[in-house]
């Protein structure tokens, strides 16, 4: 029969051979590659508007050649396809407000994350030798290029996961102890508030003399210390902030951890997208520090409330 899986097999190689011997384009072919050439187009819109924001001069020169290469390869793919692609406009918005709140390098990581810069994405057109070649030499050049931006934030990330991750470690085991130590949720949210900023003062001037000992990090002494401050201070407002609303200690508790986990997953998702590392491997390490030092805190704080007889 004609319809049998073999007979159309055939039927789909002669309508390719059929298409490419005639010069034209596969229909879906052009449509996957109309969708390519628009992120092309929109990504080559993005550099060019984040190079006119950007105040340092190589970076915005680093942007300009990237701006160029996406521009040459919408261009090349229009070639082919016939199509002259539109940009998006709102990704155009989205990643220039990232880029400006959350860091020129966050943003551009995250927009080269797109199924179109993965390796095998244009290497799958095998019928379009130069599209195919930009499976290889497109992501090199953008990956060389980006590997020049030097950004300040970056410099500093060091210390805003020291800050973080030490008050969220040391403070979800301080706060589970004081649940069932103190047994008052405002009475946890000013005993934790005090020891907070008396804990982000002693690692921000422990930054600070880190800094200042290790000259070949290139970071400013206290600047370092400022960022490793507020970066613990506004892991310690968000985490005594159940204690502040809630008066049963057990619910204030449970939003604890929940806000813990939250505010690991979201760093760490900032921190694997702007190092290039892995999320997963991130999120469960610290994870697994933070609430394994909650759990060992909190039992203490039984034992401590069992044997002396204590009650707040």
């Amino acid at each position: 029969p004609a319809d049998r899986p073999g007979s159309r097999r055939r039927k789909n190689r002669r309508v390719i051979l059929f298409y490419l011997q005639e010069g034209l384009m596969l229909e879906q072919d052009k449509k996957d590659l109309e969708i390519f050439s628009r992120s092309e187009i929109t990504e080559h819109f993005i550099y060019r508007r984040l190079a006119e924001l950007e105040t340092d001069g190589n970076n915005c020169s680093v942007l300009k050649k990237i701006a160029e290469a996406e521009w040459e390869h919408h261009e090349l793919i229009k070639t082919e396809t016939g199509v002259n692609a539109k940009p998006s406009r709102f990704k155009i918005w989205l990643y220039v407000l990232l880029a400006r709140v959350l860091g020129l390098t966050f943003a551009i990581k995250l927009m080269e994350a797109a199924p179109h810069h993965a390796s095998g994405a244009y290497r799958a057109f095998t019928n379009y030798p130069k599209i195919a070649k930009l499976a290889d030499e497109g992501p090199a050049v953008e990956n060389e290029l980006i590997a020049l931006l030097d950004e300040d934030r970056l410099k500093y990330m060091s210390s805003v996961i020291l800050g973080l991750s030490d008050a969220l470690v040391e403070f979800t085991g301080a706060l589970a102890g004081f649940t069932l130590a103190l047994s008052n949720a405002k009475l946890i949210a000013l005993t934790g508030a005090i020891t907070g900023v008396a804990a982000a003062l002693s690692m921000a001037s422990s930054e600070y003399l880190s800094s200042k000992t290790e000259k070949s990090s290139g970071k400013k002494p206290l600047k370092a210390a400022l960022y490793t401050g507020v970066a613990y201070v506004v892991t310690v407002v968000m985490l005594i902030s159940p204690f502040a609303c809630f008066s049963n200690v057990f619910i204030a508790l449970a939003l604890m951890l929940l806000l813990a986990l939250l505010l690991i997953a979201a760093f760490m998702f900032y921190y694997a997208v702007a190092r290039g590392e892995s999320f997963k491997h991130r999120f469960v390490e610290m994870a697994c520090l933070s609430f394994g030092v909650a759990a060992v805190s909190f039992l203490i704080g039984y034992a401590l409330k069992t044997f002396t007889g204590i009650e707040a």
